[in-house]
């Protein structure tokens, strides 16, 4: 699926780490690019949290991602496209507006979106072929 994940130090406006969706490769449902860019960039700065960092992603993070990006103390997520069907951050749960996530972030959305909705619609073509 082309759904991938950087994460970014604001400061130095460096990437720190890079990834993609491998769930069906690795038959992995837990490797969404959201987790595994966490994992990378919490090995790569030998930290527990990314305090401080940003994480920009090809589509709306699910319930999972939001949760892992929340826990991961990131500071905002940047996200091209909504995903109606499985988000979690502004469709579905809504988990970004809700009260009870114990770490909160800023989200901004929409950026190139029809641009990725169509690659994401190209590629399930391709795949019911």
């Amino acid at each position: 699926m082309p759904v991938s994940a950087i994460i970014v130090d604001p400061k130095s406006k460096k990437i720190i780490a890079r990834a993609h969706n491998l769930s069906i490769r690795n038959k992995d449902p837990l490797a969404h690019a959201e987790i595994l860019v966490i994992r990378k960039a919490l090995k790569f700065l030998n930290k527990k949290r990314l305090d401080g960092m940003d994480i920009y992603c090809s589509l709306e993070p699910c319930v999972m991602c939001t949760s892992a990006i929340a826990f991961s103390q990131l500071r905002n997520i940047y996200f091209c496209a909504e995903d109606k069907a499985s988000g979690g951050l502004i469709n579905g749960p809504k988990l970004g507006f809700s009260k009870y996530l114990k770490y909160k972030f800023s989200f901004y959305y929409g950026f190139e979106e029809n641009k990725f909705s169509k690659i994401l619609v190209d590629f399930f073509k391709q795949k019911r072929k």
